[in-house]
């Protein structure tokens, strides 16, 4: 029987990517042999960082810790209809907490039903429960210790940017 090449997308703003992402990341693509990290352009979330500087910030953080199979890109519009670009056969998403839980059980259902692809769940480590980007951007903000929440390269760039 043939092996089936299995790929997934794992979509998100990543308005900067956290540790919490890449802990989704390394473990997800133990499960498929192709994973797009796929940097969401959305109109309504006021974003920090372009959907180009997110791209480059996770690109150098795949070379540096040399993850094969994983490559990233931005898209527009519907992530269904992105995955059914791809070809992907599944959306990877992490999970953090309960509240979690109902919000991506929707949303995979809705996926489900209307392109018919499924969605696959990760539990972020116990560490990254609580993380957010948009708390990474609000603690950032206030001068706080990210260090333990980001990976260096996307500190420094936060820094440098709510400088600005």
């Amino acid at each position: 029987m043939k092996k089936k090449n299995v790929r997934a997308i794992f979509p998100g703003s990543f308005d900067p990517i956290t540790n919490g992402h890449l802990d989704v990341i390394e473990r997800g693509i133990k499960l498929f042999d192709e994973l797009i990290i796929a940097v969401g352009r959305s109109p309504v979330k006021n974003q920090l960082f372009t959907p180009e500087e997110r791209v480059e910030m996770i690109a150098e953080l795949i070379d540096q810790r040399k993850m094969p199979g994983v490559s990233v890109e931005s898209f527009e519009g519907l992530t269904v209809e992105y995955a059914a670009g791809k070809k992907a056969d599944v959306i990877l998403r992490g999970l953090r907490s309960l509240t979690d839980v109902q919000y991506e059980f929707q949303l995979a259902m809705t996926n489900r039903a209307v392109a018919g692809i499924e969605t696959i769940f990760i539990m972020t480590s116990e560490q990254y429960g609580f993380t957010s980007s948009t708390l990474i951007r609000e603690v950032a903000s206030l001068g706080g210790d990210l260090s333990n929440l980001i990976p260096k390269s996307i500190q420094k760039r936060l820094k440098q940017r709510l400088k600005g």
